[in-house]
């Protein structure tokens, strides 16, 4: 008998492996002498998988756990029992995490676990992986090898000669009950392992053989076997063939072998035939989840960028740094972990090649001929295309023909980790030389290599910050400021520049950038107004004043309140005045719910009648006083100015000005324009809040087709998108309240959760939706009901100014109600507080309000309605024409009733305004008009056909199927506006005042 494992050295003479087995049991203790009944029985379910801290991972851990099931459950027949499985997924996807999990169910569970992992970027020798799989196992397979009957001692091993078709280079293993394998195998497979002697008979399908006849024996005759196997690509050769060989005969033992491996590069895949489970990246909403439960405390713009590095990856989201501002030179973000396992080879690569991916990742915008030219000056050699070709052997990046993209985005900072400072600021001088001179991005790229003050270069990015707003990612301008208050020598400069900075943050919505910015500029020299700007940045929310700083000027002592524009100074330089404007736009806001604030506000606003036409004093002034400043805003907003010269964000911050003092029309021309200037420069962040601002000129218009189609533009662009989940509330919101305009159904009440986050997108989001609620009673007719609402709404100084656009709407439900008098009383208060300077877009409201009110005076009210320009209003001609019909109707002028009241209804039905064809439809019967195809003797349904051209006749029939004017629009190549216009004709021809009218109107009446 030979010794046993327990002794230095075993019975071949050779020393026993000094691990332990992966189940903790130590080689170096005597096994037991049956291990058949010594062994506890193992559990029949290991531990359950799905409580373990993944994110996004069930459908993994489930297969895991089933693939544990498999070789743990006695199954009815030998051939169902056992498993395997490929965990197959790019770097950082959590591979080696789910393996580990699998390891410790498998324990908890009563499995034995062998261990073997591969090393990246090493060249492991021949079978070292096999090695360490089987080394622990074979003094038992040993011990039960000495145990064998003669009989069993007989067989040869691995002597089966049939072909697997799933395998064809190696010999099927016989489908039988395995006994235990011979001694002299165990001997040879030794000698193979240890000694690096050759294989007998057929080489590597002997070894195959004997590898699983050990690891079958071994889970026969005791525990379960669990075999995890990580980084299965990076074995060597032979131990990779060989594990894939035991894996496509797992089934019918007591085994599950699980494995992990990158995917493939080239086909034929080595691992066909094996189950394998690709792991993909995770979702932003499971991605921003791992970050809140594995790094709390991260701000919304430090979260939005490592979603965009980390790109669903589990690795990158935990391992990447948080960005930091002042972090010079620039230089992507990654770390010793992350680069290991992204770019493990990248240290070898060849100089040029690792000069191009250090200029490739400083400048991902440029094409292969630019990137060359640029690393051909750090090193100093020329470099050609070839400098890449050993990066994407090495499947660090791909080319698509113009220009290299790494194979993730966080491969980027993984393949220059580490690069010194010297040699970063050589490759920034290198790509700003190669780059057009004066463009944003050659200043960035010198404003980086750049070493010590440069007040040239200071005032060069000064300049251009306009222009990177534009152009590049809204941060650039921001780092653009921050990077020339450090390259500024004097303290103001420095000052002023920190401030600019912190300011442009703070209209970004990045918090902790421009709280961490304002208390940079607060230790410079700002003066007055400068100081009070820095201090409201600095404190957001607070109303008493700070300790004062360094500000400077008359009178400089204790700063004043922020956030009370009755304590500011009055501005002293352009400088100063540019500090005013900032400070008013910062302020407004809070200043809005408070009297005696805004008009302090207002005051210090009209001190400034040179900056008049200045888009934060028009924001600012719209803000605190929509009607009382709606002449002098609305003249500021329609100035004559050149948009082409006017910032992006300035022409956001007219249009927002013009739809607070009542002119929807012009704010909606200003953020379409805003929404083009966007897509065409590629910055999509912001278009949900453009898209959502366009939702509500159309809402104010009362083009509710229109509108709903915004609101889901922007819920759509939104969605899935991490920081934008307050934009996705609001739209969602009003799209359910355009839904009850246009249909007349009441709107239940927001949930708390979902207005909290509205809020942060439209802070006016509960006057509208009161006033959407108010509006839909009138639109279904619940006059008695909207009426007091509307009235309510109309003299509550918060909700006035989103009442005003419902004025028209207030009027048909006073006079259903009988109540023209009060409204007529509400309509002058709200003259006088407007003024004679009252803007016409409004004037003309309240001329379509009165005229829908009159009784005596009707005629003269309608004709001086009428003699306004109403084509821009079609949400105010369709309810004047509807309140002129049942006046004629009233009067008995039925002919000329019916024809207005068609008009009406064409332009209800062009506004998208279902609710009211039942109303119309009862008007025009009351006047007469009764359905020509019930007529006797009237011309037939049929006939309706022929009124029609052959265009008309097709949009009438898409409109009867229920497609919007904006689907059959996209269907027939036509504007929407254009489809409203042929129904505003078809509708009279017809007799039909709804959409639902027109399927009758044009059945076939020989169908029955």
């Amino acid at each position: 008998m030979r010794a046993t494992a327990g002794g230095p050295m075993n019975g071949h003479g050779r020393f026993a492996s000094p691990a332990g087995d992966e189940d903790g049991r130590s080689t170096s203790t005597p096994a037991p002498a049956s291990p058949r009944t010594s062994t506890p029985p193992p559990s029949p379910h290991p531990a359950h998988l799905g409580d373990l801290g993944f994110v996004g991972r069930t459908a993994e851990l489930g297969a895991l756990r089933e693939a544990l099931v498999a070789a743990t459950t006695p199954a009815a027949t030998a051939t169902d029992q056992g498993a395997a499985l490929v965990l197959s997924g790019q770097p950082g996807t959590g591979k080696s995490a789910l393996l580990e999990a699998a390891v410790r169910a498998a324990r908890t569970g009563g499995m034995r676990v062998l261990r073997c992992a591969g090393i990246r970027g090493s060249n492991p020798p021949d079978l070292s992986g096999l090695l360490q799989t089987v080394w622990p196992v074979l003094p038992d397979a040993l011990d039960q090898a000495d145990g064998l009957d003669p009989a069993d001692a007989a067989r040869p091993a691995g002597a089966a000669d049939l072909a697997d078709p799933a395998d064809p280079a190696t010999p099927h293993h016989p489908p039988a009950i395995d006994p235990p394998p011979r001694a002299s195998s165990l001997d040879a497979l030794v000698s193979v392992l240890v000694d690096g002697a050759p294989a007998p008979g057929t080489g590597h399908s002997w070894l195959a053989f004997a590898v699983l006849d050990v690891l079958t024996a071994v889970s026969r005759a005791g525990q379960p076997l669990l075999v995890a196997v990580d980084d299965w690509d990076a074995l060597d050769a032979p131990s990779r063939q060989v594990l894939a060989f035991v894996a496509r005969r797992a089934k019918g033992h007591p085994l599950a072998l699980l494995m992990t491996s990158r995917p493939p590069h080239a086909l034929p895949d080595p691992l066909t035939g094996v189950p394998t489970l690709s792991l993909g990246p995770l979702s932003p909403a499971e991605s921003a989840r791992l970050l809140a439960s594995r790094r709390p405390g991260l701000d919304a713009q430090a979260v939005r960028e490592l979603l965009a590095t980390a790109a669903g990856n589990p690795l990158a989201l935990l391992e990447l740094p948080a960005p930091a501002e002042d972090s010079l030179p620039s230089l992507p973000a990654s770390s010793d972990r992350l680069a290991a396992a992204m770019a493990p080879g990248a240290a070898r690569l060849p100089a040029g090649t690792r000069d191009l991916l250090l200029v490739a990742a400083l400048h991902p915008e440029g094409d292969l001929p630019l990137l060359l030219s640029a690393a051909s000056r750090i090193g100093g050699t020329a470099l050609d295309p070839a400098a890449l070709e050993p990066a994407e052997r090495a499947g660090l990046v791909f080319f698509d023909g113009m220009r290299p993209h790494f194979a993730h985005p966080a491969t980027a900072g993984a393949v220059v980790h580490g690069t010194g400072p010297d040699r970063c600021r050589a490759a920034h001088a290198a790509l700003a030389a190669v780059l057009p001179p004066g463009s944003v991005r050659t200043l960035w790229h010198l404003a980086q290599a750049a070493e010590g003050p440069d007040p040239e270069l200071a005032a060069r990015l000064e300049a251009v910050r306009g222009d990177a707003l534009e152009q590049c990612p809204p941060t650039m301008a921001v780092r653009l400021l921050r990077r020339a208050a450090d390259l500024h020598p004097h303290p103001a400069d420095r000052g002023r520049c920190a401030l600019r900075a912190a300011q442009l943050a703070q209209l970004l919505g990045l918090d902790r950038m421009t709280r961490t910015l304002a208390h940079h500029a607060l230790r410079h020299p700002l003066g007055p107004l400068g100081t009070l700007c820095a201090q409201a940045l600095a404190h957001p929310g607070t109303t008493g004043a700070q300790p004062p700083t360094h500000a400077t000027g008359p009178g400089t002592g204790a700063v004043p309140d922020p956030t009370d524009p009755s304590s500011w100074p009055t501005p002293v330089g352009p400088a100063e005045q540019q500090n005013a404007l900032e400070l008013a736009r910062i302020t407004a806001p809070v200043a809005a719910g408070d009297e005696q604030r805004s008009k302090a506000l207002l005051a210090f606003l009209d001190g400034m009648p040179d900056r008049a036409d200045d888009p934060r004093l028009l924001y600012a002034m719209a803000t605190v006083r929509p009607l009382g400043r709606a002449a002098t805003v609305l003249a500021g907003v329609c100035a004559d100015r050149d948009l082409g010269d006017v910032s992006v964000r300035d022409i956001e911050r007219l249009g927002e000005a013009a739809l607070l003092a009542g002119d929807p029309l012009r704010a909606l021309d200003l953020w379409r324009r805003a929404e083009r200037r966007r897509r065409f420069h590629a910055l999509p962040a912001q278009l949900p809040w453009v898209l959502l601002r366009q939702g509500l000129a159309h809402l104010g218009m009362g083009n509710w087709a229109q509108g709903e189609h915004a609101f889901r533009r922007c819920a759509q662009s939104a969605e899935g998108t991490y920081g934008q989940d307050h934009h996705v509330a609001a739209a969602r919101l009003l799209t359910d309240l355009v839904r009850g305009l246009r249909t007349g159904t009441p709107v239940g009440p927001a949930a708390d959760r979902d207005l909290a986050a509205a809020r942060r997108s439209v802070p006016s989001i509960d006057a509208v939706l009161a006033v959407g609620a108010a509006w839909t009673l009138a639109e279904c007719g619940e006059s008695a009901a909207a009426f007091p609402a509307l009235s309510s709404l109309l003299t509550d100084p918060r909700t006035r100014a989103a009442a005003l656009f419902a004025v028209v709407a207030f009027a048909e439900a006073a006079k259903a109600e009988q109540a023209s008098r009060e409204a007529l009383a509400t309509l002058d208060r709200l003259e006088r507080e407007l003024g004679a300077r009252c803007p016409r877009v409004i004037g003309v409201r309240f001329t379509v309000a009165r005229a829908v009110l009159a009784d005596d005076d009707a005629r003269t009210m309608f004709e001086r309605a009428f003699a306004e320009d109403l084509s821009p209003w079609p949400y105010l001609e369709a309810p004047l024409r509807l309140a002129e019909g049942r006046w004629l109707r009233l009067r008995r002028q039925f002919a000329d009733s019916q024809a207005t009241l068609r008009q009406a209804a064409a332009g209800f039905t062009m506004l998208g305004a279902e609710a009211r064809a039942p109303r119309i439809a009862a008007e025009l019967r009351a006047s007469g008009e009764r359905a020509e195809g019930a007529a006797p003797g009237g011309f037939r349904p049929a006939a309706a056909r022929d009124l029609l051209t052959a265009r008309e006749l097709r949009i009438a029939e898409l409109a009867a199927r229920g497609l919007s004017n904006r689907e059959i629009g996209e269907q027939l190549g036509l504007a929407s506006r254009t489809i409203g216009a042929y129904l505003y004709r078809i509708f009279p021809r017809l007799g039909v005042t709804s959409r639902a009218q027109l399927a009758e109107a044009l059945r076939n009446p020989d169908t029955p």
